[in-house]
């Protein structure tokens, strides 16, 4: 399901605790040009899901990047959730190196 689709459901079913899960991999995969489709619908996402394109690793392993996108999420005001759903490439440990210089 692509966000329009999603989108689509949203508004037939009408209910208010219904929230998009933002999933960067698959919609770098499936739409791309990620900031403009965060922004277009930040009002319905309550979480976003992250994941590096190709493989499906960790932040920095891959194409997307994740510096810009985690500084326009907050120059956006977006306050939900934000979770990792990946494959390390190697060891946990090494693949958790990434989030050093966001803490």
């Amino acid at each position: 399901m692509n966000t329009q689709e999603a989108l689509r459901l949203f508004k037939e079913v009408n209910h208010p605790n219904l929230w998009l899960q933002y999933d960067v991999y698959h919609m770098q995969v499936m739409e791309g040009n990620l900031t403009k489709t965060i922004l277009g619908h930040l009002p319905q996402i309550a979480h976003i899901q992250i994941a590096d394109n190709p493989g499906r690793h960790e932040p920095g392993t891959g194409e997307i990047n994740f510096t810009n996108l985690f500084r326009f999420i907050d120059d956006a005001g977006y306050d939900g959730w934000v979770g990792c759903e990946y494959i390390p490439a190697g060891k946990t440990e090494d693949g958790l190196q990434w989030v050093k210089p966001y803490l």
